[in-house]
């Protein structure tokens, strides 16, 4: 590795050349098993991740690797304009050595969205990554800063400089903390899980803070392993919810569909927004900045938030006429 500095964006900075659009769920899918992909999408994931690591035992990693690659190349040759669509990320494994790069090389072709980088323990791991995807773009002749790079933060030093981190490259657009039971996080950490998540809000707090302030725009935490427990999940990801991240990443298909529903406004939520809009904007013609809405006090800040939801609602939307036109 190079000992060049990692190159730093600026906090609030643009996400990159290319738009990256809200995910509200991510689902892991075993490398060996892409024949799965079609369940990931009738389930409604906004993204499937196609796992090289931990899902795949080391015998099978080089067939596993042939077959996501099959995979993205199938997702390239998809008509452009279906409306149905799912992101396909890969999760590729540490990058150690020379092998990591070539495992690169394997995935990073067109039809990809981005690659989940595990394990990252501090800036220079993210910033050897982000040299790497470029030169695979390049040589794939994408466009620089096309694939997204998602670090996952499993090591306590890792966690500690999150805001580093999501600083290193444009690319990062869905990094947050992930805190499950008996995974590498809880052993780093050393909390004890409970349903309830009380020994990880702080932490996960703190590492949403750092990644906004770094200008991270779509921050995903995750994950809930009890595979059939519905409710915990859902208490789980309105949680998170609460606390400020915009997704979650699922190991579950049965997942999804309770992710997508507490990620996503409600009808009535978007139409508060739209009337928080045109309340505000017609204020402003009449030379007011704050104007007294439903018992409320809103201005321009609250306009604006709303804005925001309403496009982040359109931008991932598969049917958009849906959504109240006003403030758009």
């Amino acid at each position: 590795m190079s000992s060049e500095a990692p190159r730093r964006r600026p906090a609030e900075a643009d996400p990159g050349p290319v738009g990256r659009p809200p995910l509200r769920s991510l689902l892991f899918v075993p490398g060996t098993r892409t024949d799965w992909l079609p369940k990931a999408r009738a389930a409604g994931a906004d993204a499937a991740v196609l796992d090289l690591e931990d899902a795949v035992p080391a015998a099978d990693k080089l067939a596993a690797r042939a077959q996501v690659a099959d995979a993205i190349a199938r997702a390239a040759a998809e008509p452009a304009d279906r409306v149905e669509g799912m992101a396909l990320f890969v999760r590729v494994n540490p990058l150690d050595g020379w092998a990591g790069a070539e495992e690169l090389r394997a995935v990073v072709k067109p039809g990809l969205a981005g690659i989940v980088l595990p394990k990252v323990r501090s800036a220079k791991d993210v910033w050897l990554a982000d040299r790497l995807l470029g030169w695979c773009e390049r040589e794939q002749g994408l466009p620089p800063g096309r694939v997204a790079l998602v670090p996952l933060l499993e090591t306590a030093r890792g966690l500690r400089e999150a805001y580093d981190i999501a600083r290193t490259a444009a690319r990062i657009a869905y990094v947050g903390a992930l805190t499950a039971p008996g995974g590498d996080v809880e052993r780093a950490v050393g909390y004890r899980w409970s349903p309830e998540g009380t020994e990880t809000a702080a932490l996960r707090s703190r590492v949403l803070l750092d990644v906004r302030a770094a200008g991270v725009p779509c921050p995903v935490t995750g994950v809930w392993t009890r595979v059939t427990d519905l409710p915990g999940l859902r208490a789980f990801a309105q949680q998170n919810r609460s606390l400020g991240y915009e997704g979650m990443m699922a190991i579950h298909p049965s997942h999804v569909p309770v992710i997508n529903e507490v990620f996503s406004p409600r009808p009535d939520e978007l139409a508060r927004c739209a009337e928080v809009i045109a309340a505000v904007e017609a204020a402003q013609e009449d030379g007011r900045g704050a104007v007294t809405f439903q018992g409320e006090m809103v201005d321009e800040a609250m306009a604006a938030t709303a804005r925001l939801v309403l496009g982040r609602t359109r931008a991932r939307m598969r049917v958009t006429d849906e959504l109240p036109p006003s403030g758009l």
